[in-house]
């Protein structure tokens, strides 16, 4: 008897459902992505055992390069246009309303006050390629910085901020005494120094510490 021939099809299969959620997920990490402000210069800072992590909300960090150039950043636009508010009025910059906006969209500042309304009258193509010489901190007292943590601290009242102070590795220790200086004058004693994690030397008790936790978590 002969056997029956089965009629073989082509699979035909309908992506397009697959596509929209595709696109849709896509949309939304674009969307909720928080993109990391370029840094305003290189710096090579030190390690440590630490492990805390750097927190991405509420911070205050203030940058030293190798040459002793202070550079304060925020990550809230909000915040920095109140920063710049006071500024204006208390320090008496001059700045025009499109001067805010600019530095409301500039994350860092690394200039004297005397220098901030030609820099901020600049586009901001042109302000990348402006070499800024730093907040000056020229002694005991602060300097400029002082006014900066002050007001950065008259912003955040009430609500909880972190100081941060990254400095570079070959960055002179006068320097870093006169930004402390600046956060002690504002009755801030408790910052955080940003350093490169490494791992605990083998054997010492951090390290055995690590290693059960470690233990733990593979065995649970």
């Amino acid at each position: 008897m002969p056997k029956a021939k089965i009629v073989r099809k082509s699979t035909w299969v309908d992506m397009t459902a697959f596509v929209d959620v595709s696109f849709l997920i896509l949309t939304f990490f674009i969307l909720a992505t928080k993109f990391k402000p370029e840094e305003p210069v290189e710096v090579k800072f030190p390690s440590s055992v630490s492990a805390d992590k750097v927190p991405e909300m509420d911070a205050f960090l203030v940058t030293i390069d190798k040459e002793g150039r202070v550079f304060v950043q925020l990550d809230d636009p909000k915040a920095r246009e109140s920063i710049a508010n006071n500024l204006n009025e208390t320090r008496q910059l001059g700045l025009s309303p499109a001067n805010i906006k600019s530095f409301t969209n500039s994350p860092s500042m690394g200039v004297p006050f005397a220098g901030m309304k030609q820099l901020l009258s600049m586009d901001p193509e042109q302000q990348k390629n402006v070499r800024q010489p730093g907040i000056p901190v020229p002694d005991s007292t602060g300097g400029e910085l002082y006014y900066w943590v002050r007001d950065a601290k008259s912003t955040y009242a009430g609500k909880k901020i972190t100081w941060l102070i990254k400095a570079d590795n070959e960055t002179k220790f006068p320097v870093v005494k006169n930004v402390l200086e600046a956060f002690k004058r504002n009755d801030i004693n408790k910052f955080q120094l940003v350093t490169k994690f490494q791992d605990a030397p083998v054997g010492s008790p951090l390290w055995n510490s690590r290693q059960d936790i470690i233990k733990k978590a593979g065995g649970s």
